[in-house]
């Protein structure tokens, strides 16, 4: 039976930047080998045990993988609503059932919108300073979803 697994974590990339933290919304919890966390920081936290402590680098083809020069494609503002306010940052969704990842706007160049399909934080190294603060065996419910629940059950 898999095991359930939950942590506490501060995500910092290589300049020491503070990316992410379980600080304000309480630790991870995620059912192993199902893939919920990026494959680098999984295969290093199992195997941990509860109260354990650890710093984690995760190189990038490791976590999000390596940028992907192909996700990054230039498009003419015509193919936008023409009410559509485009603003760099902006994320959307582009022929879904095509499978295309989200897109971002990365530059805004006269007519030219220039939209990356790369995770944000692919091609960045990673380091993780976690603590394990639960490893349980995952209930049968959790392995028919294919994750794990928080406290209480279900949390969809």
């Amino acid at each position: 039976m898999p095991k359930v697994i939950g942590f506490n974590y501060t995500l910092t990339n290589s300049n020491n930047e503070v990316l992410d933290t379980s600080s304000e919304h309480g630790p991870l919890l995620f059912l192993e080998g199902v893939g919920q966390i990026i494959p680098g920081l999984e295969e290093k936290v199992i195997g941990m045990a509860v109260g354990e402590k650890a710093k984690i680098d995760v190189a990038a083809a490791d976590a999000y993988g390596n940028k992907n020069d192909e996700l990054i494609i230039k498009v003419q503002k015509s193919q936008f609503p023409a009410d559509a306010q485009l603003n760099i940052g902006d994320v959307f969704q582009v022929n879904q059932d095509q499978g295309l990842p989200p897109f971002t706007i990365v530059e805004l160049q006269g007519e030219e919108v220039t939209l990356d399909g790369n995770h944000p934080l692919a091609g960045q190294d990673l380091t993780f300073d976690i603590e394990i603060t639960e490893v349980r065996e995952a209930t049968d419910e959790e392995v028919a979803h294919g994750h794990a629940h928080g406290v209480g059950g279900v949390q969809h």
